[in-house]
C-alpha cells in the first residue's frame, strides 16, 4: 500500500469530517493531518481532542471560507455583500482572470502550504453554493427594475437596483462551482496530490420529489432542488476531473440519508449562530395587510429557548418529534458519520467498497464501440466522395468548437492541398510555405470566403493584413471593438485565426517532424508501437493531424 504522509480534511471539524480525521489517524498512520473548517473555535476544539487521542500525529488547524480570496476568509456573507468594494472583488474572482484568482484563493493557499498527499473534502459544497437566495433575489431585482421604470430619476431606486444586480451576478452557484473545481484541480496537480475524496450529498437525504422536508411553502422547494442540482453538477465535474490525465485519483462517497448524530442533549437553541428566544405573544386584528417581520424589541423576551434534542452537526439541532419523524422507516432515515468515515478510509487504502459514485458512473456509461469504428470509415469514405463531386472543402463549420479546432483544420487543409505530405512541408523553407498558402488563397476565392464566413479570419504572412468576414470569433468579447497590440495578435492567431506567418509554418514543421519521428518503430514493436504520439500516415490527413495536436500538445485525450 502507498504510504500517504499528509492529509487535508476540508470541513474537518464537522460531524463527518471529525470522524474522518479520527479514522485516518487510527488506521493510516499519517505524519500530518490538517483540519480545515469555517470557524476557528470549532477547529481548535477538535484539535485539542485529537492531539490527546493520537499524540504521534502532527495536527494543524486551518479555518475560513475556502470559496473566497485570502483577505475575505473570515468575513460573513452579509459583510461581503454589504460592501460595494467587496462585491466588486467577488465579481473579479468569479468572472475575471483565473490565474489572478488562483493566486488569491484561500483553498489554493491551503493546498500549496500543506502539499497534501490525500484530500478528503467534507464541505457541504452543494448547500454552501445553492443557499444564496437566488430566487428571492431575482424577484427582488425584477421589482427594482419595475420601480426604476416608474421613477427613473430616483437615486434610491437606482442605488437599490445596482446593489441587487451586483449581488445577483456574484450569487450564481453553477459559475462558482465551475471556478471552484478548476482552482482545486489545478492546485492538486501542482502539489502532486494522489487522492481526492469528496463526501457529497443527494440534496434530499435519498428521498425524491415527494420529500416533505422543505424550505418554503412549495414542495419541493426551489432551494432544495437547487441543492440537488448543484450536488449532481458537482458529481459531473468530478467525473470529468477523474478522466483528466495528470491529476489525482478522484472518488465521491454520496450518503443518501440523514447523517447523525453528534450528541443528545438539553441545550439552548441557536439559529444561524445566534440564540433563539421565547417571546410573549400579543393579539392583533387581521386587516388588509400583514407584517411578517417586526422589530423584536416590540415583544417581551422570556429567556432563551431551551429544548431536549439531537445535535446533527451541520444539519441542525432537531427536537425529539422532528428526529423521530425524519428517521422513521420509509422517511429519510439516517446513517452514522462513523460508517461514512470507515468507507472513506477503505477507498483511500484502495479497497473497492462499491460506494464510490465516480466508479459507479464509470462502470455504467456507454463507451466507444467497435461498430461505430467500422461505420466511421464508411461515413468518411462517403464524405470524401461528396467533397470530390461538389468540388467543395468539407473542413470545419466552427460548430464543434473551439475556434482553435477550425483554425488548425483549415491550416492543415491548406498544407495538404499544396504539399500533400509531412515530408514535403518539412523540406520547404517556412517563408516559402507561408507564401505558397497565401497565393493559393488569393486564387481560390471559394475556400477563402468559406473560412472567413465562419468567423475565422486569415492573417497574411507579413502579419499586418487580415482577411476577414463580418464577424470574428476570437477574441471573445462582450464589446464590438477591442484594442490591438502585437501580443494580442500572437495570442488571437494561436487561438482562432488561420495564421500564414512564417513563424506559424515553422511550428507546423516542428509538429510534422515529431510525427515522422514516431514512425520508424511501427513494424518492430507490435501493438506497443501504437501510442498517443504515433501518426500512421505519410500524407496530411487533416482530422488525424489535429487529433494528434490536441492529444500531444494540448493534453486533450481520454484516459478511459
Amino acid at each position: 500500500m502507498v504510504r500517504d504522509e499528509s492529509f487535508l480534511v476540508l470541513g474537518g471539524a464537522g460531524l463527518v469530517g471529525s470522524q474522518i480525521v479520527r479514522e485516518v489517524s487510527r488506521q493510516l498512520q499519517p505524519r500530518k493531518v490538517v483540519v480545515a473548517s469555517l470557524f476557528r473555535e470549532e477547529v481548535e476544539e477538535l484539535l485539542s481532542e485529537v492531539r490527546q487521542e493520537f499524540p504521534e500525529v502532527e495536527f494543524v488547524g486551518e479555518w475560513g471560507n475556502v470559496f473566497v480570496r485570502e483577505e475575505f476568509r473570515e468575513l460573513s456573507r452579509e459583510q461581503l455583500l454589504g460592501n460595494p468594494a467587496y462585491r466588486e472583488a467577488l465579481y473579479e474572482d468569479l468572472f475575471g482572470d483565473i490565474d489572478a484568482a488562483y493566486e488569491r484563493s484561500v483553498l489554493v493557499r491551503m493546498i500549496r502550504t500543506h502539499r497534501p498527499d490525500v484530500i478528503v473534502d467534507c464541505i457541504n459544497t452543494a448547500t454552501a453554493l445553492s443557499y444564496q437566495e437566488v430566487e428571492p433575489l431575482s424577484l427582488k431585482t425584477h421589482d427594482a427594475l419595475r420601480q426604476l421604470q416608474q421613477a427613473p430619476d430616483e437615486p434610491s431606486v437606482r442605488e437599490t437596483l445596482a446593489t441587487d444586480v451586483e449581488t445577483l451576478l456574484i450569487s450564481q452557484a453553477a459559475l462558482q462551482l465551475i471556478r471552484h473545481i478548476r482552482l482545486l484541480h489545478r492546485a492538486m496537480c501542482e502539489v502532486g496530490t494522489r487522492v481526492y475524496v469528496k463526501i457529497g450529498t443527494t440534496g434530499t437525504g435519498g428521498m425524491g420529489l415527494n420529500i416533505p422536508y422543505t424550505h418554503s411553502e412549495d414542495r419541493p422547494s426551489v432551494p432544495l432542488m437547487m441543492k440537488t442540482a448543484m450536488a449532481f453538477a458537482h458529481t459531473g465535474l468530478l467525473f470529468l476531473m477523474a478522466r483528466t490525465p495528470g491529476g489525482p485519483l478522484v472518488k465521491e462517497v454520496k450518503p443518501a440519508a440523514m447523517i447523525g448524530y453528534r450528541r443528545v442533549a438539553l441545550q439552548p437553541v441557536r439559529r444561524r449562530g445566534r440564540p433563539q428566544f421565547v417571546y410573549e405573544g400579543r393579539r392583533e386584528p387581521l386587516q388588509d395587510r400583514l407584517v411578517l417581520r417586526e422589530d423584536e424589541c416590540r415583544y417581551r423576551k422570556q429567556g432563551e429557548l431551551v429544548m431536549a434534542g439531537v445535535d446533527t452537526g451541520e444539519n441542525g439541532f432537531f427536537a425529539r418529534g422532528e428526529f423521530e419523524t425524519i428517521t422513521h422507516i420509509g422517511q429519510m432515515e439516517f446513517l452514522t458519520p462513523e460508517e461514512i468515515a470507515e468507507q472513506v478510509v477503505l477507498e483511500i487504502k484502495g479497497s473497492n467498497t462499491g460506494h464510490d459514485i465516480i466508479a459507479g458512473i464509470d462502470s455504467n456509461v456507454m463507451v466507444p464501440s467497435y461498430r461505430a469504428g467500422v461505420l466511421r470509415h464508411t461515413a468518411l469514405r462517403r464524405l470524401r466522395q461528396l467533397e470530390r463531386e461538389s468540388n467543395g472543402h468539407s473542413v470545419a463549420l466552427g460548430q464543434l468548437g473551439p475556434p482553435e479546432l477550425s483554425k488548425l483544420l483549415y491550416e492543415a487543409h491548406l498544407l495538404r492541398l499544396n504539399f500533400k505530405t509531412l515530408k514535403a512541408v518539412c523540406q520547404t523553407p517556412a517563408e516559402t510555405v507561408a507564401d505558397t498558402l497565401y497565393r493559393y488563397l488569393e486564387t481560390d476565392a471559394t475556400l477563402r470566403n468559406q473560412i472567413i464566413s465562419i468567423g475565422v479570419p486569415i492573417l497574411a504572412p507579413d502579419g499586418q493584413q487580415l482577411i476577414r468576414g463580418p464577424f470574428i470569433n476570437i477574441p471573445e468579447s462582450i464589446y464590438d471593438e477591442v484594442p490591438v497590440t502585437p501580443e494580442d495578435i500572437d495570442r488571437w492567431a494561436r487561438k482562432g485565426w488561420v495564421d500564414l506567418r512564417p513563424v506559424n509554418m515553422r511550428r507546423w514543421q516542428e509538429r510534422f517532424e515529431r510525427m515522422m519521428a514516431a514512425k520508424p518503430f511501427l513494424h518492430t514493436q507490435g501493438t506497443a508501437s501504437i501510442t498517443r504520439t504515433t501518426y500512421l500516415h505519410d500524407t496530411i490527413e487533416i482530422g488525424e493531424v489535429v487529433a494528434w495536436i490536441f492529444a500531444n500538445e494540448e493534453g486533450g485525450y481520454r484516459i478511459k
